[in-house]
């Protein structure tokens, strides 16, 4: 090898180094730019009174404590720490804070995606694969706690694909993630499904007389990643909790995130899923059976729930990365040993300029613009009249609980839907959509309930207003606000 073929590798691979933190500085910006888009989910409201409330009384909730139909109801937190990161935030900056957090998120879950597929794949197609997985997730990128979990369900799987792909088993270092991961977010049960078959790529690819060993030490981090999973406060209910929102059967059809895919119209995801048969088609791609399967498994995924098109989108370009090196060519090798060490100081360097430069865009951007929430979410007005009234049982619409868990008003319903079950939240949707009208005067009574807050515009409201023994007394564009009338046909509410 010549010198000067050597020094262009050396400048080469401190380039790629800079590559991931560049992408990763553009994302953050991106969405610190449109940062109130991210503000839409009236989750975020619960998540963040959640984490105040743990951070006040220095322990994790074990009862419901913000409705009124499931007071005292066992329930815990499986983001418990996004929660309190969340909650932190909002405390110092207001909403700017978890925008910051939800952008930071973003940003290192693609810094993180372009660093492992750089191993395989050469830097621009790396770049190509993030910006496509940020396209296809960009309905559901949102101040919740599953993006800040997201960063390491990307460097999880993708270092348990690299270990595959040495045909050797995952460190025991990388345990760690599992229980960070654990602690975000209850999508961690994700991760540990998918080392089952992550493994069996190594084993299939390894020596023949080298394989039972290396399954039996795939089986014992699948089990040091269980008990990984459980180092929370809640121990194994964690687990417990995480995967019980699964078995909540057709209510699983009608919240929006947990939704089958829906081609009545062109998507992203559907745009992608043609671009994968079609590369396989043209290039010929041939993959093992287990990346077969992941890939299979991953689709079904997104197909089934769109919240799960994320993890199609980060984690299907990992399956498919050294395959794709194998057929496109692999990036050059790093320089010789000596180069290696200035590299590193180039890229904290790097790294030191660019969170630099990040966070005074940050402060400049916040001097002169304050981020809200979406007013579709936050029936303020409405909520204000409920409060002069006095009501104390209100019937309200969906997405109107976490603003209202907020305002600290008990609510008969809000996002937590593990917690109501499947039954109760679709007897709730059934009557308030028309499906099943009768049902509403049976639940108000049963819940004797004295004010309704229900989505303007919906059939709720308009059914109340045929209901005998209700009347409407303020609308507006978000909301529609219903009391009982007393035997003079004058409005009134329980508490009077």
């Amino acid at each position: 090898m010549s010198l000067s073929f050597a020094n262009s590798i050396a400048v080469q691979s401190r380039a790629r180094t800079m590559v991931p933190l560049c992408v990763g500085a553009g994302a953050y910006l991106f969405f610190l730019f449109v940062g109130d888009t991210l503000l839409q989910d009236s989750d975020s409201f619960w998540q963040i009174k959640i984490g105040q409330w743990i951070l006040d009384h220095g322990t994790m909730p074990t009862t419901d404590l913000y409705s009124f139909t499931r007071t005292g109801a066992p329930w815990i937190s499986t983001s418990w720490l996004s929660q309190v990161m969340f909650a932190f935030s909002y405390a110092q900056w207001d909403w700017a804070g978890p925008v910051i957090l939800t952008a930071i998120g973003v940003a290192l879950s693609v810094a993180i995606l372009v660093h492992l597929l750089d191993a395989q794949i050469e830097a621009p197609r790396a770049v190509l694969f993030a910006m496509l997985a940020l396209l296809l997730a960009l309905h559901h990128v949102l101040a919740r706690p599953h993006i800040l979990a997201l960063p390491v369900m990307v460097a999880w799987v993708g270092l348990l694909m690299a270990a595959a792909d040495r045909r050797n088993a995952p460190s025991w270092a990388w345990l760690p993630l599992m229980a960070l991961w654990a602690n975000l977010h209850g999508g961690f049960v994700l991760g540990l499904a998918l080392i089952g078959p992550i493994s069996l790529e190594a084993v299939e690819h390894a020596e023949k007389g080298k394989r039972l060993q290396l399954f039996l030490r795939w089986v014992l981090f699948g089990i040091g990643a269980l008990v990984a999973s459980c180092c929370t406060p809640y121990g194994w209910k964690t687990l417990m909790g995480a995967t019980g929102i699964l078995g909540l059967g057709e209510l699983l059809s009608v919240i929006f995130e947990w939704m089958p895919a829906n081609f009545a119209t062109f998507t992203a995801f559907e745009g992608a899923l043609l671009g994968l048969i079609a590369l396989g088609y043209y290039r010929g791609l041939v993959l093992s059976a287990p990346r077969i399967f992941l890939i299979l498994f991953l689709t079904w995924s997104a197909l089934t729930h769109v919240r799960s098109i994320d993890a199609f989108a980060f984690l299907v370009p990992l399956v498919l990365a050294k395959p794709l090196g194998e057929m496109f060519g692999r990036p050059p090798a790093d320089a010789a040993g000596a180069d290696r060490r200035p590299a590193r100081y180039l890229t904290v360097l790097g790294a030191l300029m660019i969170v630099a430069a990040s966070w005074t865009s940050t402060s400049l951007y916040m001097n002169h613009h304050r981020f809200t929430f979406t007013m579709t979410q936050t029936p303020v007005a409405a909520v204000d009249l409920l409060e002069k009234l006095g009501a104390q049982r209100i019937f309200n619409a969906y997405q109107f609980g976490g603003y209202l868990i907020s305002r600290d008003v008990p609510v008969f319903v809000d996002g937590r839907a593990e917690l109501y079950g499947e039954k109760f939240v679709m007897d709730f949707f059934k009557a308030t959509e028309g499906k099943k009208p009768e049902l509403l005067p049976r639940l108000l009574d049963e819940y004797k309930i004295d004010a309704t807050l229900l989505v303007a515009e919906a059939p709720g409201p308009q059914i109340l207003d045929q209901l005998k023994g209700w009347k409407r007394i303020y609308a507006d564009g978000i909301a529609v606000i219903h009391v009982r009338e007393n035997a003079n046909g004058a409005a009134t509410t329980a508490s009077k």
